[in-house]
C-alpha cells in the first residue's frame, strides 16, 4: 500500500493540535474525542490492547486501557507455565484479574494461549512421554482452561506458532510427539469445552503472503474441509520499520475469508532502530495507518489488538536490544504520530 505524504501530513497537524502546540488544551481534545475502540465500533470491528498483571497497579496505565479499548487480550497470564503451574494443579489467578477487569470496563477479552511451544512448565519439558499420556495431559489442559472461562471470553488463540518460516510444520513438543493432528485435536477439544468461543490460530510472520502465511491457507483449508470447528486466523503483526512493510496483507485477509474464515490483527507493534526520530515516527504512523485501514477493507477481518499500548510496558526492548518505540503511546503515555494515524484511519 503507498505511502501518502498528504495523509502523514493531516497525522502531524492532528498531532499539533491535540498536543496543545496548533491551539487547543490536549486534555480537552482528548477527552471530548471518541476512543480507538468507538471509532473502530462504528466499522463493526474492536481496538484492543494486550495487557499483563504486573502493570495492573499503574493507575495511568489502567486508566487509559480501561476507556480507550473495548477488547482485552492477557499477554501471559493465560499461558500454561502461569495457569497450570505443577501437573493437575490449576491457577487462574493472574487470568481470572484480568477477565475481571475487562467485565469491570465492560471490555470483551481475546484469550490467550492454549497450545504454544513456549512458555511451558519444566514438568512438561522435562518429562518423558508416550503420544498417549502427552495426549491426554493437552486434552486436560484445553478442556480445564476452557471450561475455566466458559462465557467469559470471546475468543482463544488455540494454537500459536505452529509453523516455521518456510512453512514446515515447528519442531515442538507437541508435533513430535503427537504429529500435525495435534492442531485439529485442541481445537475440536476447545470447541467441545466452549462452544460459543471463537478459535484462532495465531502466528507471526503472516501478513503478507508467502511460504508461512500459504501453509496456514492450506491448513485452514484442510481443516475447514474435515468440519473442524476452526473460526479464524490471527496475524500478530509484529512488524520493524527496517523489514519493509508487508504490502499483500489486505489481500492476504481476502483469501482467508474466502475460506469462510475470520481474521484479526492479534499483536500488533511497529518497532525502530533507536533512538526514534521523527522521520521513523512518521513512517511508522503510516504503517499503523495502513495496518487499520487495510483490516477496515476485509469485511471479515473483525479486529485489531496492539500488543500493549505504551513503549512503558513493551517487550520489545528486552527481546530486541537497540530496537523500541513501537506503540501507539509512549512510555509516558503521551499519544504518538501513530495514535493519531489510527483515528485518521478508523474516523
Amino acid at each position: 500500500m503507498p505511502r501518502n505524504r498528504l495523509r502523514l501530513a493531516g497525522t502531524l497537524t492532528a498531532l499539533l493540535i491535540a498536543t496543545g502546540i496548533a491551539g487547543g488544551p490536549p486534555a480537552q481534545a482528548h477527552e471530548t474525542q471518541p476512543t480507538l475502540a468507538q471509532l473502530a465500533e462504528r466499522h463493526g470491528r474492536y481496538f484492543g490492547s494486550a495487557t499483563d498483571n504486573p502493570e495492573l497497579t499503574d493507575t495511568a496505565y489502567t486508566s487509559i486501557l480501561g476507556s480507550e479499548f473495548d477488547m482485552i487480550t492477557p499477554g501471559n497470564g493465560m499461558k500454561w507455565y502461569a495457569t497450570e503451574p505443577r501437573q493437575g494443579v490449576f491457577d487462574w489467578t493472574n487470568g481470572d484479574q484480568i477477565v475481571n477487569l475487562a467485565r469491570a470496563h465492560h471490555q470483551r477479552v481475546r484469550a490467550h494461549t492454549l497450545v504454544w511451544h513456549s512458555q511451558l512448565p519444566d514438568w512438561l519439558t522435562s518429562g518423558t512421554w508416550t503420544a498417549d499420556a502427552l495426549r491426554a495431559v493437552l486434552k486436560k489442559h484445553i478442556t480445564t482452561e476452557v471450561r475455566h472461562y466458559r462465557g467469559k471470553v470471546y475468543s482463544w488463540d488455540v494454537v500459536n506458532e505452529a509453523f516455521n518460516e518456510d512453512g514446515t510444520y515447528r519442531d515442538t513438543l507437541w508435533y513430535r510427539t503427537l504429529g500435525p493432528g495435534y492442531i485439529a485435536d485442541a481445537l475440536r477439544w476447545a470447541h467441545q469445552a466452549d462452544p460459543h468461543a471463537k478459535l484462532y490460530l495465531n502466528d507471526y510472520n503472516i501478513e503478507a503472503t508467502g511460504p508461512k502465511s500459504d501453509a496456514y491457507y492450506a491448513l485452514a483449508k484442510q481443516l475447514r474441509a474435515q468440519h473442524v470447528p476452526l473460526d479464524g486466523i490471527g496475524l500478530q503483526a509484529h512488524l520493524a520499520l527496517q523489514y519493509g512493510y508487508p504490502a499483500t496483507l489486505e489481500d492476504n485477509l481476502r483469501r482467508f475469508s474466502r475460506l469462510g474464515l475470520d481474521t484479526a490483527l492479534t499483536e500488533v507493534d511497529v518497532r525502530m532502530q533507536l533512538p526514534a526520530t521523527d522521520a521513523k515516527l512518521a513512517e511508522q504512523a503510516d504503517w499503523y495507518r495502513d495496518l487499520a485501514e487495510a483490516c477496515l477493507a476485509v469485511r471479515r477481518c473483525v479486529g485489531v489488538t496492539v500488543w500493549d499500548y505504551t513503549d512503558r510496558y513493551s517487550w520489545i526492548p528486552a527481546f530486541f536490544p537497540g530496537e523500541g518505540a513501537a506503540l501507539p503511546w509512549d512510555e509516558q503515555f503521551v499519544p504518538k504520530p501513530a495514535y493519531f494515524a489510527l483515528r485518521a484511519a478508523l474516523g
